[in-house]
C-alpha cells in the first residue's frame, strides 16, 4: 500500500513543486497577470491567454513549455529517460510535435516563423483609421521623434552588458507595440521572447499610469492648457484635401512601396498593416476580406500568440537577473519613449507661432487609441473644453508606423 501511494505521489506534480518552489512564483506571476486581464481588464485580449500559457508551462510533467534552442540551434529534452540534443531546424513538424509535445509545435510553426505577428498587424490595419493623422501630418514628426526611446535604451543595455541583439530587442519596448516587440525579438533574441512579450504587454496595460506620471515630470499646467482648436483658428491650415477618400486609398499603397524601398526589413510588417487598412478604405467592394482580416483571423492569431507567448516563461526561462534586467530597462524604454515626444513638442514650439500641446507628443507611442485618450483626459482635467483626441491620434497612429520602421532598422543592422 505504501509503494501504491508513493508511485501516486510521484505521479502527481507536488514532488516537482516541492523539490523546487521557484514554481510558486511563477503561479503567482500568471493569477497575478490573470487578475490584471480579467479584474482590472489590463489588455485582455493577451494578457489572458498570456497569463494562461505560463500557467500551463509550468506545471512540472505538463510538457506545455517551450524549450529555447540554443545558439547553435539545438534543444535538450528527455525522450525515454536519455537526454536527447537535436538540431530544432532539422526537426520536422510533426517529430516537433511528437517529442516536445503541442506547444513547441505551436511556438515554432506560428511564432518562430514569423508569421503571426505580421498577421496580427493586418487585423490591426484594418482596424485603424489614418485619416486623423493626414489631416495633421505635420504632428505625425512626433511619432517619429518617440522611438527616440529604443535607441537610447538599445545604448543603455548595451554599457550595462547585453549583447547587440538582446539590447535591440530590450529597446523596442519604448515603441510600445506588442506584435513589433515579439517580431523584433524572435529575429535577434528569442531565447527572451518571453520575458519581453511580458514587459511590452504590461507596460502598454500601464499606459493609464505611466503617461500621466511623465507628463506631470515634464509638463507645466500653462503647457497643457494649449488648446489647439484655437491655435488652428489663429493659424488655420493652408493644405486642404479635397478627396480624402482617394487619399486614404492611396496612402497605404504608398507607403508600403517607399518602405520597401528604404527599409526592406520592416515590410513584413508595414506591409500587412498597410494591407489591412487598404481593405478598410476601398469600402463595400473588400468588406468580406476586412471582416475576417480584423474579426475571424485576428482572433485565431491572438489566441495563439498569446499562449505561446505565455509557454516559453517557463521557470529556468524567466527567474534570472537578464529578465530582471528587462523588466526595469523596458520601463525606462517606454518612459524615455513619452519624454522623446514631449521633447520634441517643446523644441517645435520654440521656432513656431503655432503651438502645440505637450501632450501630442506623449502620444507619440503605438499604444493605439489607449495613449490619446489618456491624454485627452488630462487635457480636460486642466480644461474641460480642451478636448485634444483627434490630435493626438494624429501622432499616435504614426507612432505604429514608425515602431515597425525602427523595428526593421534594428533587424536589418542587429540582424
Amino acid at each position: 500500500m505504501q509503494e501504491i501511494l508513493q508511485r501516486l505521489y510521484e505521479m502527481t506534480a507536488i514532488s516537482n513543486i516541492v523539490a523546487e518552489p521557484a514554481f510558486l512564483i511563477m503561479y503567482a506571476l500568471a493569477f497575478t497577470l490573470l487578475y490584471l486581464g480579467i479584474v482590472k481588464k489590463f489588455e485582455p485580449l493577451l494578457l489572458v491567454p498570456i497569463a494562461f500559457g505560463v500557467l500551463l508551462a509550468n506545471f512540472p510533467g505538463g510538457g506545455m513549455g517551450v524549450l529555447q534552442a540554443d545558439g547553435e540551434g539545438l534543444v535538450t529534452f528527455m525522450k525515454n529517460g536519455v537526454e536527447v540534443k537535436k538540431d530544432i531546424y532539422e526537426m520536422s513538424l510533426p517529430e516537433i510535435a511528437h517529442d516536445l509535445g503541442l506547444m513547441n509545435f505551436l511556438y515554432y510553426a506560428l511564432i518562430k516563423s514569423g508569421l503571426l505577428p505580421p498577421i496580427i498587424f493586418m487585423g490591426v490595419g484594418a482596424l485603424t483609421d489614418f485619416g486623423p493623422m493626414l489631416r495633421n501630418l505635420r504632428l505625425s514628426i512626433f511619432g517619429a521623434a518617440a522611438q527616440m526611446g529604443i535607441f537610447a535604451v538599445l545604448l543603455i543595455a548595451l554599457l550595462v552588458g547585453f549583447t547587440p541583439q538582446e539590447a535591440g530587442s530590450l529597446g523596442i519596448i519604448g515603441g510600445a507595440d506588442g506584435p513589433t516587440a515579439i517580431f523584433t525579438t524572435i529575429k535577434l533574441a528569442p531565447h527572451l521572447l518571453g520575458p519581453i512579450a511580458i514587459a511590452a504587454y504590461s507596460y502598454m496595460a500601464l499606459v493609464p499610469v505611466i503617461i500621466p506620471l511623465v507628463v506631470k515630470l515634464l509638463c507645466s499646467e500653462k503647457e497643457l492648457r494649449i488648446n489647439m482648436k484655437e491655435q488652428d483658428k489663429l493659424y488655420p491650415n493652408k493644405t486642404e484635401f479635397k478627396n480624402m477618400r482617394a487619399l486614404k486609398i492611396m496612402f497605404p499603397i504608398a507607403v508600403t512601396t517607399i518602405v520597401a524601398i528604404f527599409v526592406p526589413t520592416a515590410v513584413s510588417l508595414i506591409g500587412m498593416l498597410m494591407f489591412g487598412n487598404l481593405l478598410k478604405e476601398i469600402g463595400s467592394d473588400t468588406s468580406r476580406l476586412l471582416d475576417a482580416a480584423s474579426n475571424s483571423i485576428m482572433n485565431a492569431a491572438t489566441i495563439f500568440l498569446g499562449l505561446c507567448v505565455g509557454a516559453t516563461m517557463t521557470v529556468d526561462a524567466f527567474l534570472n537577473w537578464t529578465t530582471i534586467g528587462i523588466v526595469v530597462g523596458g520601463f525606462f524604454a517606454f518612459a524615455l519613449s513619452i519624454a522623446s515626444g514631449i521633447f520634441m513638442v517643446k523644441i517645435s514650439n520654440l521656432f513656431s507661432k503655432k503651438k502645440i500641446n505637450p501632450l501630442i507628443g506623449a502620444t507619440g507611442l503605438s499604444a493605439v487609441p489607449m495613449a490619446s485618450r489618456v491624454c485627452n483626459d488630462i487635457s480636460t482635467k486642466y480644461d474641460p473644453k480642451n478636448h485634444v483626441l483627434n490630435y493626438c491620434m494624429a501622432s499616435n497612429i504614426s507612432g505604429v508606423i514608425g515602431s515597425a520602421v525602427a523595428a526593421g532598422v534594428l533587424i536589418s543592422f542587429l540582424g
